[in-house]
């Protein structure tokens, strides 16, 4: 089968979350910013226009939720790693986008954010 072009984006997820190397990070918390981008194929929900054939995006967007808010981790690449895995392990798709921002990392200078971007594709065995 060919690859899809198709997505599914849902872009600027807001968190409040506990993740990073310093004390303080883990203790006061910040906010986190998310983007997905789920390659999927969507011809056939999009005719027949119906959502059990598709991707709930309400349910997506607590999967995310949860991972950010109740889980810690030091590393923003950690944390963008466990939501690739969660997105691969619920959902069927052909490629998973996760970027984590984090516009308040205690860097000491001006910025919008810093952040990581990683892709990830279901193991074939």
């Amino acid at each position: 089968m060919e690859r899809s072009h198709d997505k599914i984006i849902m872009n600027g997820m807001e968190f409040y979350g506990y993740h990073g190397v310093l004390p303080g990070e883990q203790e006061i918390g910040q906010r986190f910013l998310v983007d997905l981008e789920l390659a999927t194929y969507l011809e056939h929900p999009g005719r027949l226009d119906d959502l059990t054939e598709t991707i709930d995006y309400t349910e997506l967007y607590g999967l995310v939720e949860k991972i950010v808010t109740e889980e810690r981790f030091s590393l923003i690449e950690a944390l963008a790693e466990r939501i690739a895995q969660a997105v691969l392990g619920r959902y069927s798709v052909e490629e998973v986008m996760v970027r984590v921002k984090k516009p308040h990392a205690p860097l000491g200078g001006i910025f919008k954010y810093v952040g990581v971007e990683i892709h990830r594709s279901p193991q074939r065995h």
